[in-house]
């Protein structure tokens, strides 16, 4: 029995087994990420899609980006209804404090004016927009909305999202032959995308400062 369970092992095809680690551990690793944001989940959904992209498995690529997305929907709208929670509390939760902490009060400002103005549709930018989720997230906690309204925002921005970061892996993954490789520059667009929007809000700050 045992020599046959260990003839079965050898004989599972390295995809396989990549498949039936990886799918998991990217939905974890994305919820996880979601909830409590030190987890660079943008870099993992694009080494995942790079890895997808080497392998001869069909639909690798299509499985990728609909697990991101669901992890990413799933995360958003637990730390929502968390947040939710905290708010109807009198005395408020440890999650909508930890919302609170991560929100700056300028950009908590701007995002409630582009809920005024956009409403839900704010979602989708702000997930894509580095450091931009929370303070959207928080605008619409303190507005007030419904679960099910937020759900509606949350879909799009997380398929937007996922879309998004598979796209830079496949970019990353399709200019080197082997899959460290691309993984490799993968992360490292990750870094300089999710960098630009920080580097131009310091660029503008420099500016108003001197005219101040």
């Amino acid at each position: 029995m045992i020599d046959e369970l260990v003839e079965l092992a050898r004989s599972v095809p390295p995809e396989s087994t990549q498949q039936a680690v990886g799918y998991p551990s990217l939905f974890l690793l994305v919820v996880v990420g979601a909830l409590v944001p030190v987890v660079p989940t943008g870099a993992v959904v694009s080494s995942a899609a790079v890895v997808a992209l080497h392998q001869t498995a069909p639909f690798s690529l299509l499985i990728v980006f609909l697990v991101a997305a669901l992890a990413a929907f799933l995360g958003d709208l637990a730390l929502y209804w968390l947040g939710r929670r905290g708010v109807r509390s009198r005395n408020g939760s440890r999650w909508l404090g930890r919302i609170r902490d991560r929100a700056a009060p300028e950009r908590l400002a701007q995002a409630q004016a582009r809920l005024d103005e956009h409403g839900v549709t704010v979602l989708v930018l702000s997930r894509l927009v580095p450091a931009g989720r929370i303070p959207v997230m928080l605008a619409c906690l303190l507005a007030g909305m419904p679960v099910r309204r937020f759900a509606r925002g949350a879909l799009p921005a997380a398929l937007a999202w996922a879309a998004t970061y598979q796209v830079i892996g496949i970019l990353g993954g399709s200019l080197f032959a082997e899959p460290w490789e691309g993984v490799a520059a993968a992360v490292a667009l990750t870094v300089v995308v999710g960098s630009v929007p920080a580097l131009w809000r310091r660029v503008r700050r420099a500016h108003r400062e001197p005219a101040g």
